[in-house]
């Protein structure tokens, strides 16, 4: 797994510099939130903030301190959908998916324990990750992504319907970021 690569996805994503008025994020640059850019050290003007920078929040708060560089060892296309759902939507979130995704598709506990979800990727939910891809394979793989997807899609149908401001992103995160 290239985490450079998934980064560079996510910056051709995301764009410069944007401060559209529907978004409570506010300033981003590369999809990089001022307020991240600020707890990350950032005070400078964010239509400058450095790609580099960027590039390091990026990889140290949505791939290295969630976990996914463990998942990537597993199952590297569920790791990458876990980082694309975490920049958009936060770590926590993201993980809680995969999560939840687990404890629904391992038939009522009969091929491993449910996990707790706590919204952080351990040693539980790895040994989850691992039980469910013995099992099911490659084919398992892509249930669990469209179930994950559809965890995701549906987080976002909810944002818009209760903040009609985000409508005007439903469309491009729909186009964009599930499936």
């Amino acid at each position: 797994m290239d985490i450079a690569a998934l980064i560079d996805e996510v910056i051709a994503r995301e764009g410069g510099f944007s401060h559209h008025p529907a978004d409570r994020g506010g300033a981003t640059n590369f999809g990089i939130t001022e307020a991240v850019a600020r707890a990350n050290g950032y005070a400078g003007d964010m239509r400058r903030l450095p790609r580099a920078l960027a590039e390091s929040i990026y990889r140290r708060l949505y791939w290295e301190r969630p976990g996914y560089a463990f998942v990537a060892e597993i199952v590297p296309e569920i790791a990458a959908e876990l980082f694309d759902s975490a920049v958009n939507m936060g770590a926590a979130t993201a993980t809680s998916f995969l999560q939840r995704a687990l404890n629904a598709l391992n038939r009522n506990q009969k091929d491993y324990p449910d996990l707790k979800v706590d919204r952080v990727i351990g040693a539980k939910t790895l040994t989850a990750l691992k039980a469910f891809m013995a099992l099911r394979g490659k084919a398992g793989e892509k249930v669990l992504l469209t179930a994950i997807e559809a965890l995701q899609g549906e987080r976002y149908l909810a944002l818009a319907e209760s903040r009609p401001a985000n409508e005007a992103f439903l469309y491009g995160w729909l186009a964009n970021r599930v499936g």
